[in-house]
């Protein structure tokens, strides 16, 4: 169960971060748009999970790892918008939330349950 306080700065976070990918993303990830869908913080607030859906891109697994490779600047970009209200910014843990590609695939199944019509 999440306090309060962890709540409030995954909120802070995801919104921050979503701004901050995008401005980034026109320039380091080749115009793929990247959203924030959740953030997870652990109780002392030194980790977060974020997690993105990532859109306009045909290769998944080289963007996350672009980002992964920026995560530096990243957080460093987090501080500068987070500077009046942390003391510290998290570690970020990047994961793909693959929940959209789930839901496509189920959807995709009971609409095309194997009819071939």
């Amino acid at each position: 169960m999440e306090s309060t306080r962890q709540q409030k700065i995954s909120r802070l976070i995801q919104k921050d971060l979503g701004t901050i990918f995008q401005r980034m993303g026109r320039d380091l990830f080749s115009g793929a748009l990247i959203t924030v869908t959740k953030v997870y913080v652990t109780r002392d607030l030194a980790v977060a999970k974020v997690y993105l859906s990532l859109f306009s891109t045909g290769d998944k697994s080289a963007l996350m790892e672009s980002i992964r490779h920026h995560v530096r600047e990243i957080r460093h970009q987090l501080a500068q918008h987070t500077k009046h209200q942390l003391r510290t910014v998290p570690e970020l843990h990047f994961l793909e939330d693959d929940s959209l590609d789930y839901i496509d695939n189920i959807d995709h199944l009971l609409h095309h349950d194997g009819d071939p019509r």
